[in-house]
C-alpha cells in the first residue's frame, strides 16, 4: 500500500482546518471546526486550549472521512500554528488559565517599558520579534507582575500548538519556527536567549525542548488516533508557524517573490537564506528551516476594516446581496470599481485596531483624509480597499530595504477571491500578482513541509511543481505615479498624527 497522502493541520485564530492532500497537491478532503474568542476585559484576548484541541481532533476526523483515504495511506500529519500564544501549565500538564493569544494587548505597559531604552532594541536584534504586546515576552512580564500566583505555580509556559502535540504524544516540544516568534529565542545561536529569559522571569527548563520543524514524532495516544481516523504510528511532523507556512503554501520562497495575505488581518513575507533583523525594528524574522528564514510584517487591519464598513454603513448592500444570493462584499467592491483610482482625493488610514508593522503603534487609529462634498459611499469603500493595500505596501517597502526588490507577489487570503482588489494590488505595488489555486496556504504549506520531512520531495523549492496559478494581474503603468503620490500623502498624514494618537489614547 502506497503512503500517498498528507494531512496539513492549520491551528488558526478562529478555527482549525485540516486538509488531506495527495502527493501531487490535490485536495482530497477537508475539515474545519471553530472555537470562540474570549474577551474577559477590553484589550484582552483568550482562548480555551481544550476547545482548540477538540477542534483539531474533529477537523482531522472530518478531513479523513471526507477524503475516503485509508488510514494506512496517510504518510504524515504536519502542523501549522498561530504565533505568539502563551499557556501556563501545571505539574500535571493541565492549563492554569486560558491561552493568551496574539491579539491580547494587556501587556502594553510592559511593552512601553521595554521600548524606553536600548534593552528592547537589543532584544529585538537578537530575537527577531518586535517588541509589542502580541509577543509572549511582555505577556510573561505581565503575568509575573499582575498574576503572581499563577506565575509561580507554572511549571511550563507553552504555545497552543505545543499543547496540542503534548495531548497527542505526551511530549513537550517546540519547533524553532514557533519559538522564533516568542521574543525568547536567540536567532543566531538557536537557543533560548538568557537575557530575554531573565527579563521574562523564567528558566529555560520552563520552556519546551527546541526541535527542527521537520522532526517526526510517533506514538499518537490510541484514543486520539482512533478518533482522528489515523494509525497510532502515523508520523506527526512538528511543523512551523502559520506565517512561514503560508509562504511555503503559495510557493513564495524564491528571492524575487513575496507573499501578501489579506484575511481578517494582513501580512507580507519573504524568504531569505539566513536570519536578518532591521535596525529600524519594522520587521520580524522567523525560522522555517535552517536554510529558509521568513522576514516580513503583519498588519492588524485587513478585511476587518471592510467588515466594519459593511456592518455600519452598507446595510443596503447586505440586504441586496441576500436577495441575489451573493456576498455583500462583492457588491461593495463592484461599487468601488466604478470610482477612479485614488477615490477622487479620499485617503484612508485603516488603523481601526491600532497597527503592527511597520509602525508598531497600538495607539494608531483610523483616518479618512480629504473628505469632500463630492464623496459618497462608493468613494469610502474604494479608499478603504486602497488604504488596506497602502498599509501592506508600507511593509513591503521595509522588506525591499532589507532583502532587495521583488518582481512577483503571491496572493492569498480572502482578498485573493476579489479580482478588482487583486488588480489594485498590482497597480499600487507595481508588481505582477499571481493567485495560486489553493487558498488555504498555511495548511498546504504544512503538508508540503510534511512531504519534505518524510523525503517525499527532496527540497522545499519543489513546491513550485505542486502549485497551479489560477490568475495573473499585471500593473497598469498609467496608475503607478498616481498611487506613488497618494502613498506619499498617506505616509505624511501618519507622520503628522503620531503625537495626536498618543494624546487621544491618554484621554480615553
Amino acid at each position: 500500500m502506497n503512503h500517498d497522502y498528507f494531512i496539513g493541520v492549520d491551528i488558526g485564530t478562529t478555527s482549525t482546518k485540516a486538509i488531506v492532500f495527495s502527493a501531487t497537491g490535490n485536495v482530497k478532503g477537508m475539515g474545519n471546526h471553530g472555537y470562540p474568542l474570549l474577551v474577559p476585559q477590553p484589550g484582552w484576548a483568550e482562548q480555551d486550549p481544550n476547545s482548540i484541541f477538540e477542534a483539531v481532533i474533529a477537523a482531522v476526523r472530518d478531513a479523513v472521512n471526507q477524503s475516503g483515504v485509508l488510514r494506512s495511506q496517510i504518510a504524515a500529519v504536519s502542523f501549522s500554528g498561530a504565533m505568539h500564544s502563551v499557556i501556563a501549565i501545571d505539574a500535571k500538564g493541565k492549563p492554569l488559565q486560558n491561552a493568551l493569544i496574539w491579539a491580547d494587548n494587556r501587556s502594553i505597559a510592559q511593552t512601553t517599558r521595554l521600548k524606553q531604552d536600548e534593552t528592547g532594541h537589543s532584544l529585538y536584534l537578537r530575537t527577531g520579534t518586535p517588541i509589542h504586546p502580541m509577543s509572549p515576552l511582555p505577556k510573561l512580564m505581565w503575568m509575573q507582575e499582575e498574576s503572581p500566583d499563577i506565575f509561580k505555580n507554572t511549571v511550563r509556559f507553552i504555545s497552543i500548538k505545543e499543547y496540542v502535540l503534548y495531548q497527542l504524544l505526551n511530549r513537550f516540544v517546540v519547533d524553532y519556527s514557533i519559538a522564533s516568534a516568542t521574543g525568547l529565542l536567540n536567532l543566531q545561536q538557536l537557543k533560548w536567549d538568557e537575557a530575554a529569559l531573565m527579563i521574562a522571569g523564567i528558566q529555560s527548563e520552563q520552556l519546551s525542548e527546541l526541535v527542527p520543524t521537520t522532526l517526526q514524532l510517533r506514538g499518537i495516544k490510541r484514543e486520539y488516533a482512533q478518533a482522528m481516523g489515523l494509525e497510532a504510528d502515523t508520523p506527526i511532523v512538528v511543523g512551523a508557524n502559520d506565517g512561514c507556512l503560508a509562504n511555503l503554501g503559495v510557493g513564495a520562497i524564491a528571492p524575487h517573490q513575496v507573499a501578501v495575505t489579506i484575511g481578517t488581518s494582513s501580512a507580507v513575507r519573504a524568504v531569505i537564506p539566513k536570519p536578518m533583523t532591521d535596525e529600524k525594528e519594522r520587521t520580524f524574522c522567523y525560522a522555517l528551516t535552517e536554510k529558509h528564514w521568513v522576514i516580513g510584517g503583519p498588519s492588524n487591519n485587513g478585511g476587518i476594516v471592510l467588515r466594519w464598513l459593511r456592518d455600519n454603513f452598507c446595510q443596503m448592500e447586505v440586504e441586496q446581496a441576500k436577495q441575489q444570493g451573493i456576498d455583500a462584499y462583492d457588491l461593495m467592491v463592484q461599487a468601488a470599481s466604478q470610482i477612479a483610482p485614488g477615490a477622487e482625493g479620499l485617503i484612508c488610514l485603516p488603523f481601526l485596531s491600532g497597527e503592527r508593522a511597520p509602525y508598531w503603534n497600538p495607539n494608531a487609529r483610523g483616518i479618512f483624509f480629504g473628505v469632500g462634498l463630492h464623496h459618497h459611499k462608493a468613494h469610502f469603500i474604494r479608499s478603504v480597499l486602497e488604504g488596506v493595500l497602502f498599509a501592506v505596501y508600507s511593509i513591503t517597502l521595509a522588506l525591499r530595504d532589507l532583502a532587495g526588490s521583488t518582481q512577483e507577489i503571491r496572493a492569498s487570503g480572502g482578498f485573493a477571491r476579489s479580482a478588482p482588489w487583486r488588480q489594485m494590488t498590482a497597480d499600487i505595488f507595481g508588481s505582477e500578482v499571481l493567485v495560486p489555486q489553493v487558498y488555504e496556504g498555511s495548511a498546504f504549506g504544512a503538508a508540503v513541509l510534511g512531504m519534505y520531512a518524510v523525503q517525499a520531495i527532496s527540497r522545499l523549492e519543489d513546491v513550485e511543481k505542486l502549485i497551479q496559478i489560477r490568475d495573473r494581474h499585471l500593473p497598469n503603468p498609467d496608475l503607478l505615479n498616481i498611487y506613488k503620490q497618494l502613498f506619499s500623502v498617506y505616509e505624511q498624514v501618519y507622520d503628522h498624527t503620531i503625537k495626536e494618537f498618543t494624546t487621544l489614547a491618554e484621554i480615553q
